[in-house]
């Protein structure tokens, strides 16, 4: 039997990388959401809560994770963060095995992993290609700034954490531009997973 093909999906912040990702699941490809994962881990009921609350103390509640008292426990020191990691990422990637294996009979899946080359080489991350969400740096911009709680300085301190959009589009197999209308964006999301089915 034949494995499905794995898409890494991946953008940079305010690229529409959900929309996209919707887009694909409305093609009936199975998406498994890095964060969304996390947020179920680290949620009212959790499975990380214990952990997370013995390593950070007071960083939880009933609510699950307190992510500004979490990410203010963190934030600046990299031996805390990587403590942190070491509780997330076996529980997020014991998560993805299980839905790798929910959906062996697919053709193709996608990883939406928002940090997909900031996180290393994405050949590593068991991903057969990826697909980078990429829209003009002005578009970027007015949707990042029309979040809430958003200003110019958190903007510009996340994009200075993540690899530039021109590399990622250089390093990426392929590219769904966003700059465009939803109507041509989808368009381009169904040719490639036209072109993948055919091939698999």
């Amino acid at each position: 039997m034949t494995k499905p093909f794995i898409l890494g999906l991946t953008g940079s912040i305010g690229m529409g990388k959900s929309a996209v990702a919707a887009m694909f699941q409305g093609l009936d490809v199975p998406v498994f959401d890095a964060d969304a994962a996390v947020h179920e881990l680290q949620g009212p009921g959790g499975a990380l809560l214990e952990s997370i609350e013995e390593e950070f103390p007071g960083t939880t509640g009933p609510e699950g994770v307190d992510r500004q008292k979490l990410g203010a426990a963190v934030f600046g020191d990299k031996d805390k963060l990587k403590r942190l990691e070491h509780i997330v990422h076996p529980a997020v990637g014991a998560m993805r095995q299980q839905f790798l294996k929910d959906n062996a009979r697919e053709q193709i899946i996608v990883f939406d992993i928002p940090l997909l080359f900031e996180k290393g080489d994405p050949a590593k991350s068991g991903v057969d290609a990826v697909v980078v969400v990429s829209a003009p740096a002005e578009a970027q911009r007015e949707r990042v700034l029309a979040r809430p709680g958003m200003t110019v300085e958190k903007f510009e301190h996340i994009l200075g954490l993540q690899v530039p959009d021109a590399e990622k589009r250089a390093r990426a197999d392929y590219v769904i531009d966003t700059g465009t209308s939803l109507a041509e964006t989808r368009h381009a999301v169904q040719a490639l997973v036209h072109r993948l089915r055919g091939q698999n």
